[in-house]
């Protein structure tokens, strides 16, 4: 029998209801509960595909080929599920999906409505696709309140009544502020919170107060009053040192006991070994190092989430703390500056991005660390940019670029079938870009005796992928006369996946997205090797 969780947000965005329903699944996990988890995100485009990530935060890619909210990735890294397209869904997806029906005659000439229509998509969309799962935790984008969860909101309240409290439970997290001038903490924002998902017809039967200390008993006494709720279905969530202590700290506030008690379950041992262990290694870091990352989307740090989780998966892994730094790369167009810029860092990593603008900036980096020795990261755009800074140190090649910068008579890099066509240029359609890239996992095969292969220790490997330009194939030797060793092919040998420089102690580009498939169980072998070399970098060099 599968059991429903649902959780809902309220008072503000941004509590962290993607960590709590990512602990909760971890505890659920570690009790040997087979689970599928999935985020509804109200807004109406189809997927975050086109969405600025300074803005959403990043763009997660599943291994089957979607762009995803980035919540996706916490699910993985805490649980080690692999997530798949059908585990995010968007108010646009739930619309185009009812007109797709209504175009079709689907409905038989009725009169399509949100109710029952969309809130039937939603349901249908929540049940889809399991496999005798014993839990489907469904967090839902947003705050109670917001006009564009509605639909969402009331589609949860009708299958609750379909499914029953015995096989349902709605947990809601709120914000209990400290106001120091008053030293007091104020529990009615969380009421109104309730009270509003109260007048949609739900019911929490669980409370997760975010807080920044342990409130009083008079407080928590006070929400359970005015919320309807028992003292013990009142849980306290006060600010972790990281995101990988909130399991232990849900566990210690009994989640799993009221779960075990609302569903009628027998008590299963939940090993918490590995989060102990985890933590215990945080709090214990002996060695640090400075990485800067020089990119785009430097205002906000959730533009690149799993890149920051992945070095510090990494990090615990060496026993180092990892700090980092952003270095906006629009201001370092000159090589003087990007040189005071960066001289104190012990590594040096270029991101995902897209667009000209900036890349004057990271392609100084990439010389400032090639010159130096410096350990370096390149990652998709990243390793494309490696490659156009080390062949504009080619005679004849001085000029080569990307046709995403515009028109270029050396096109390094380029679109797949900018190149594959009679060597012309075909703009693809601009108008239309949703969809348009190479999205998943995609197998690559290493060559021996190359650096990435000691890290991998394997031939074949398979890595996500989100990108729409390629290296261009015409070019191979010519990357290679310019000191680049292409160490990782696709299985046609077209399309370039890794490069790195043999002269350098460290130097390595990759096309896909490394960062997407670390965990803390599985920290990435790149992420540990790289933190390795700048480690080394610093030792020899301090």
């Amino acid at each position: 029998m599968t059991r429903y969780i649902f959780i809902t947000g309220g008072v503000v965005s941004s509590l962290g209801k993607g960590i709590v329903t990512s602990s909760l699944a971890s505890l659920l996990k570690l009790s040997k509960f087979k689970l599928r988890i999935r985020k509804l995100d109200p807004y109406l485009n189809i997927d975050p595909g086109t969405m600025n990530p300074a803005q959403h935060g990043e763009v997660f890619v599943t291994d089957d080929g979607a762009e995803t909210d980035m919540d996706l990735g916490h699910y993985e890294r805490f649980t080690g599920i692999i997530s798949k397209k059908n585990d995010n869904i968007t108010t646009g997806k739930v619309y185009s999906e009812v007109l797709r029906k209504e175009r079709k005659g689907d409905y038989l000439g009725s009169t399509v409505q949100v109710i029952p229509h969309v809130t039937e998509e939603i349901k249908k969309f929540i049940k889809k696709d399991l496999k005798n799962e014993d839990f489907v935790i469904c967090e839902i984008g947003g705050t109670v309140g917001d006009i564009e969860s509605l639909p969402f909101l009331e589609a949860l309240r009708q299958l609750r009544n379909e499914l029953g409290t015995d096989r349902s439970l709605f947990i809601h997290i709120t914000l209990v502020p400290f106001i120091s001038s008053a030293n007091e903490f104020k529990t009615k924002p969380t009421q109104h919170s309730v009270k509003e998902l109260l007048g949609l017809g739900i019911q929490p039967d669980l409370l997760i107060c975010r807080t920044e200390k342990k409130f009083s008993s008079d407080s928590k006494k006070k929400i359970s009053l005015f919320c309807n709720l028992s003292l013990d279905s009142v849980l306290m969530l006060e600010n972790a040192q990281t995101i990988y202590e909130v399991p232990l700290k849900l566990h210690n506030e009994g989640l799993l006991k009221k779960l075990n008690s609302h569903f009628s379950l027998k008590k299963k041992k939940t090993n918490l070994d590995f989060w102990n262990k985890f933590h215990q290694k945080f709090i214990n870091l002996n060695k640090e190092i400075d990485i800067a990352i020089v990119g785009k989307y430097t205002n906000l740090s959730e533009s690149y989430k799993s890149l920051n989780e992945a070095l510090f998966h990494s990090g615990i892994y060496n026993n180092t703390k990892v700090n980092i730094s952003w270095i906006d790369s629009r201001k370092i167009v000159d090589l003087n500056k990007t040189q005071k810029v960066l001289k104190n860092f012990h590594g040096i990593l270029v991101p995902g991005g897209f667009g000209k603008e900036g890349s004057l900036g990271k392609i100084n980096a990439i010389k400032f660390a090639k010159k130096f020795n410096v350990p370096f990261l390149g990652i998709c755009f990243g390793m494309q940019l490696a490659i156009i800074e080390s062949l504009r140190d080619l005679k004849g090649y001085e000029k080569s670029s990307s046709t995403e910068f515009g028109k270029t008579d050396f096109p390094a890099i380029c679109m797949m079938h900018e190149w594959e066509k009679d060597k012309k240029i075909h703009k693809q359609d601009l108008d239309n870009l949703g969809g348009s890239m190479r999205l998943g996992s995609y197998e690559s095969i290493l060559k021996k005796d190359t650096l990435i292969f000691k890290i991998y220790k394997k031939i074949k490997i398979f890595e996500r992928h989100r990108h729409r330009y390629e290296v261009n194939y015409n070019y191979l030797k010519s990357i290679e006369k310019s000191g680049i060793t292409l160490s990782g092919m696709s299985p046609n040998r077209k399309l370039v996946e890794i490069i790195e420089r043999a002269k350098h102690p460290w130097f390595i580009g990759v096309q896909f997205h490394p960062e997407l498939k670390s965990t803390p169980f599985n920290p990435h072998p790149i992420f540990n090797s790289f933190i390795s070399a700048v480690l080394k970098f610093k030792n020899c060099n301090n």
